[in-house]
């Protein structure tokens, strides 16, 4: 019988045997040697080592301060002074990239990990006790479901003032129902396996049993899903910020740096202002998602290097 301390290796058979793995091999290795021979997976990972390391020293990467308006350099091309242009007040669009940087990453971070933290206790409880209690949690998350999202987001947004802590609330409140069905559906397939069984023979609370044991074999497929959810959510800050009801001047992020470039004249006059936001939210997004597919390649035992 499986002790409860051993649960990590025992529901990967499959891997070992797959991979044709020596006795010392461990399942650490064999998940990064699958996402390692992902190609886009490690492009995303190293896009994101730049873009994140760039946004955590913006301070001392950015050339100019980014609220600093010259006005005689509004709107000013790529050169010598302004690396990547001067946006409509005269502000570096460098700058602005690297300081909005931070706050589209701290949003998008900190509410997939709100969302992660609600949907992982609802659907972790609902998949263990099951039952009345199952059917109760899962009724309350299709009535969410149910909420057109988006205009729910703009209609919460409007009702309470638009700032940063307002977006990450909306988010990580409306956005935990796919990770509680994710995370019951693992525990639905996980409670009955024999470490569960040994764990509550020799007296372990339900509690530790959830969180300590269960939960730590159910990491995979979380983690996949808040990789996936990170990218989401920056899109949904831009497209917020591009109606004005995101994150508001002068704090820079790059949805407001879209919305502020949507005038005529300046898209088809200054292409580069639009231009570096929107390539910065596309790589970004794009990053997740591959970084995303590959821990999905690496959590499943199923793919073969």
């Amino acid at each position: 019988m499986t002790l409860p301390n051993q649960v990590e290796f025992t529901n990967r058979p499959t891997l070992l045997e797959d991979h044709q793995l020596q006795p010392h091999d461990s399942i650490w290795r064999v998940m990064l040697r699958k996402y390692m021979s992902n190609k886009l997976a490690v492009i995303g990972a190293i896009l994101l080592f730049i873009i994140i390391g760039s946004a955590l020293f913006a301070p001392w990467l950015a050339p100019q301060d980014p609220s600093k308006q010259v006005l005689l350099d509004k709107l000013s091309p790529p050169g010598d002074k302004y690396i990547l242009g001067a946006d409509n007040l005269g502000r570096d669009t460098l700058s602005r990239l690297l300081y909005g940087a931070r706050v589209s990453l701290l949003v998008g971070f900190a509410s997939v990990a709100g969302s992660i933290f609600i949907g992982t206790v609802i659907g972790a409880v609902a998949g263990y006790y099951g039952g009345k209690l199952d059917a109760v949690l899962m009724r309350f998350v299709d009535a969410v479901i149910s909420f057109p999202s988006l205009f729910l987001l703009i209609t919460l947004v409007t009702i309470f003032e638009p700032s940063l802590m307002t977006l990450i609330a909306v988010f990580a409140i409306f956005g935990w129902t796919g990770t509680a069905r994710l995370v019951r559906g693992e525990f639905l397939s996980l409670r009955s396996a024999e470490f569960v069984l040994a764990a509550r023979t020799l007296g372990i609370r339900n509690s530790r049993i959830i969180f300590s044991h269960i939960l730590s074999n159910a990491m995979g497929p979380i983690i996949v899903s808040a990789t996936l959810g990170i990218g989401g959510v920056i899109l949904a800050e831009a497209a917020l910020s591009y109606l004005g009801l995101g994150i508001q001047p002068p704090i820079p992020s790059w949805g407001n740096m879209l919305q502020s470039a949507q005038n005529p004249q300046v898209m088809l006059g200054a292409w580069w202002y639009p231009l570096f936001p929107g390539f910065m939210i596309l790589i970004t997004v794009l990053a997740f998602n591959f970084v995303g597919d590959g821990l999905r390649d690496a959590f499943d035992p199923k793919i073969n290097d």
